[in-house]
């Protein structure tokens, strides 16, 4: 099987001012408490479609969960996009085709930033990462993929067991596709307009990690998409995808790899592009993967 060669065996206030604008916008009240403060920093304003999807109990429960954990979600509208890269994008594996036409018929939310070494410790009850010293705000990351779905699963039931957690929604990781969909929030270019200013990579991390949000975010409110740490999903590795035209795709039933998406701080810009493809074995502990949460409706 030929495979690119990156597949190998406390409160955050900036987390917590991300998700106080977008609910401060659409009025929703925030729960008081030592972390209910006033956003500090700018973050792009909910689109339209975004409102949409953040109603109901399910806003009151985002807003809950960020002023009590510093956990921010942003919503993500159903819709369509081209999965993959052409055939003539610079830097690309063939891994990445050919190019796929995914549908989502449902809305989920994803986490505006990587889950952070504060919030895995508070869930799991201790920090495994390797850049303790960038502090509680830096991505975890020395995660496998099992580490990152028991956070899921641990989450879940906490939340459900206090009568928090919306019926039918549960937290996981995204989706290769959901990934690929939220990363490029519309776009179609290879990569972000000013991969300096939005991501942590070889030009300019310094050879580590940095706190979350400390970038630009993309056009959906999502920040460090592109880099710091890549990002575990919930597939498995296909060689390639299926083409076509697919509705909620969840990549094979069974495999070799787990994927992970998203730039990492020691790569090149050619390894930070929307469509470029990692991962490894699903227990593969390292200090350049972490993982972003997902919440979703349930089937």
């Amino acid at each position: 099987m030929k495979i690119s060669t990156r597949f190998t065996g406390s409160c955050p206030k900036a987390c917590v001012r991300i998700a106080l604008l977008g609910l401060l916008a659409l009025g929703v009240g925030i729960p008081q408490g030592r972390c209910a403060t006033p956003p500090a920093v700018a973050s792009p304003p909910l689109t339209a479609a975004q409102k949409g999807v953040l109603q109901g109990e399910l806003a009151i429960f985002t807003a809950h969960l960020a002023s009590t954990t510093g956990i921010s979600l942003v919503p993500v509208p159903s819709g369509t996009f081209t999965m993959g890269s052409d055939i003539t994008e610079t830097g690309r594996h063939q891994s990445e085709g050919p190019q796929t036409k995914v549908t989502f018929t449902k809305d989920f939310l994803l986490g505006a930033t990587e889950v952070t070494q504060g919030q895995y410790e508070a869930v799991m009850g201790a920090n495994p990462s390797d850049f303790k010293a960038i502090g509680k705000d830096a991505p975890v990351e020395n995660v496998s993929w099992d580490d990152a779905m028991a956070f899921c699963q641990k989450l879940t039931e906490r939340e459900r067991a206090a009568g928090r957690l919306p019926q039918n929604y549960t937290f996981t990781l995204p989706t290769e596709a959901q990934w690929e969909y939220a990363c490029r929030a519309g776009l179609s270019a290879p990569v972000m307009g000013n991969l300096y200013a939005m991501a942590w990579y070889v030009a300019n991390s310094g050879g580590t990690t940095h706190p979350v949000a400390t970038k630009q975010p993309n056009g959906w409110g999502l920040y460090d998409m592109e880099g710091n740490v890549m990002e575990w999903c919930q597939d498995w590795y296909a060689e390639k995808y299926r083409g076509g035209e697919v509705a909620d795709p969840k990549g094979p039933a069974s495999g070799f790899y787990r994927i992970a998406r998203g730039g990492r701080w020691n790569d090149d810009a050619a390894h930070c592009r929307y469509a470029a493809r990692s991962g490894g074995s699903q227990g593969r502990r390292d200090h350049v993967i972490g993982f972003r949460l997902a919440l979703c409706p349930v089937k």
